[in-house]
């Protein structure tokens, strides 16, 4: 027996006559190399095309801040000096809060929000309700009606909701910006969705120990829908908070307008003051980016697990 039969003789092993190493590495475990590679370089390329894109989006924000933090004779000149001059200064802010007109914005804006958002989820979801559990006539063409309701910009029906105000005596009030924006298509198809999504066994349940409808909807469904709720509730808040036509069309006393209302007047009267104008606007959204950073994740998981699925 040769030197190189022992080896094989011990092992239980032939060496293959192609040549290769019986204690060679499988394919596979290549292949699977390869595939660990591809990922790395996905995942970096990935990272790459986040932060270009975040950059790109923050670079607005960054030049009004900047702006915002620079005089007003500077910010005049052009975009060099803005860049140049780092002599910051609180100036346009202190202007903006020390004036009352600011504060009565703030107040309009939340009054008018906090209460639309009130209004419209719950009708939305009493209406979405409704409409998953009921069975009338006619209740496909209002699926549809709802549907074609979406398509319809609300710019058209500026001219009829304000002669409708006009004849009920509700203009220059916060009811004028209210109303009309209690009626939300979007939150009723969401609510809707996330409605056929949930069991009908706990309302069967409950009306087998004597619940009505209402009491089904208020103990059962309510509880189940808080993710959408705080969701829609969000949504609409945020929508509400920057609209600026309605209450540009039915509201001409200054102490009632809103923060996009306020802000209009603001550019409209400042001219050159570039600062103060983007103080303004940082100042308008500075409530919305809180509640972003508040309740961020209600509304990555309102959105993710309601209108959605289903």
């Amino acid at each position: 027996m040769t030197e190189n039969a022992i080896p094989e003789v011990v092992t239980g092993r032939r060496r293959p006559n192609n040549g290769v190493s019986a204690a060679a590495p499988p394919a596979r475990i290549t292949q699977a190399g390869k595939k660990s590679s591809a990922g790395k370089i996905f995942t970096v390329v990935s990272w790459i095309v986040l932060i270009v894109f975040a950059v790109l989006w923050l670079l607005p924000s960054l030049w009004a801040i900047k702006t915002s933090l620079t005089s007003n004779a500077t910010s005049a000149i052009g975009a060099g000096p803005i860049l140049k001059d780092w002599n910051l200064t609180f100036g346009s802010y202190f202007t903006l809060l020390s004036g009352g007109d600011l504060w009565n914005w703030y107040l309009a804006s939340f009054i008018t929000s906090i209460l639309t958002v009130v209004f419209a989820v719950l009708f939305a979801a009493m209406a979405a309700y409704a409409l998953s559990r009921m069975r009338f006539r006619g209740r496909n063409l209002v699926m549809l009606l709802m549907i074609g309701g979406i398509l319809v910009p609300g710019q058209v029906l500026i001219v009829p909701i304000f002669q409708e105000l006009n004849v009920v005596g509700l203009l220059n009030t916060y009811w004028a910006v209210i109303l009309p924006q209690i009626p939300t298509v979007i939150a009723v198809f969401v609510f809707k969705q996330f409605f056929d999504g949930i069991p009908r066994d706990f309302e069967e349940s409950a009306r087998i120990d004597g619940a009505g409808f209402w009491r089904s909807f208020v103990s059962i469904i309510l509880p189940l829908s808080r993710p959408v709720i705080a969701a829609m509730s969000i949504v609409t808040f945020v929508g509400t908070w920057n609209n600026l036509i309605l209450p540009l069309f039915v509201l001409s006393n200054p102490k009632l307008m809103t923060i996009p209302v306020g802000l209009a007047t603001v550019q409209g009267s400042y001219g050159q003051r570039l600062s103060d104008i983007q103080a303004s606007s940082i100042l308008g959204a500075l409530p919305l980016v809180i509640l972003f950073l508040i309740f961020q994740r209600q509304i990555v998981e309102g959105v993710a697990g309601s209108g959605l699925k289903g």
